[in-house]
């Protein structure tokens, strides 16, 4: 590693790293609370939870209104957590499960109408679970900051039992 002493903070080698996971957290993160909120309330130009009720209830999820609530809550206070580095594996867990279920809801759609974006994000939760959110984060140096294989793992064997149990509740 090298440091620099120009200055009162030194900067490391890992300045670049713990920059680029604050911009894919905050960035992602963001975008979950976007359209958590958009179910939820209707923000961003979204249609609110009666709309998204309506929309999950046509995909079979029954209540709509129930797990329209439970969608909008993960990616909303998901995304949050994300954005805030706090609670990274749980967050990005909650991530993966949920883009487990909007993939399988939008499979008959196709790849650029309908699993493209749940993927994507999927895949940038997966990374923040194995990487960590990086020393420019609320987990840094705390006693429950978690991050690296086994959590990655963990986080991904959380997700898919989630998205199994929501999807089996949604086709029986």
């Amino acid at each position: 590693m090298t440091t620099s002493s120009t200055g009162r903070t030194p900067i490391t080698s890992h300045s670049g790293l713990d920059l680029g996971l604050l911009i894919l957290r905050v960035g992602f993160g963001g975008l979950l609370v976007v359209h958590g909120t958009q179910k939820l309330f209707g923000w961003f130009g979204g249609s609110g939870l009666d709309a998204a009720a309506r929309g999950f209830t046509s995909m079979g999820y029954h209540p709509g209104k129930v797990f329209a609530t439970i969608a909008g809550l993960c990616e909303a206070g998901g995304g949050a957590l994300l954005v805030l580095g706090l609670l990274t594996p749980l967050a990005a867990a909650i991530a993966i499960g949920t883009m487990i279920n909007a993939a399988n809801a939008g499979w008959h759609h196709g790849f650029t109408k309908g699993i493209e974006l749940p993927l994507l994000f999927g895949l940038a939760a997966a990374t923040l679970a194995f990487t960590g959110p990086g020393r420019l984060a609320a987990d840094h140096g705390r006693p429950w900051q978690r991050e690296g294989l086994l959590w990655g793992c963990a986080a991904l064997v959380l997700a898919v039992v989630a998205a199994v149990v929501t999807l089996l509740i949604k086709w029986s």
